[in-house]
């Protein structure tokens, strides 16, 4: 069974809560783009913690059956990007996820989730 991107994102999520992201938010950027639905974005305390989150994700996604199609960014740069097609996934750290601004550059897309 393929999962919709709804659910997909929605698994992210959770994984990212289980191993304690911070400010876990899902965007829905759908309607602003051609290239995904939606964005989970959240926030690591360290590069092992960044580790940690991005690998429960692919773990979960996998598990249901969706494909990472690339990840980009270590660890120790603050940023990583899991892109899992039609949902896009960031792992920052505090100063990178201040710097970017994900949500500021993205303000038109509709807040689905957001955990603080």
């Amino acid at each position: 069974m393929i999962l919709e991107s709804v659910e997909i994102a929605k698994k992210a999520v959770e994984a990212a809560l289980d191993k304690q992201a911070a400010d876990i938010q899902m965007l829905d950027i759908s309607q602003i783009s051609s290239f995904a639905d939606y964005f989970v974005v959240c926030t690591a305390d360290s590069e092992r913690q960044i580790h940690a989150i991005c690998d429960a994700i692919d773990d979960a996604l996998s598990k249901e059956g969706s494909k990472l199609y690339r990840r980009e960014g270590k660890e120790d740069s603050g940023w990583v990007l899991l892109d899992f097609g039609h949902v896009i996934v960031h792992v920052f750290s505090t100063p990178q996820r201040e710097y970017y601004s994900i949500e500021d550059l993205w303000s038109e897309a509709t807040p689905v989730v957001r955990i603080l």
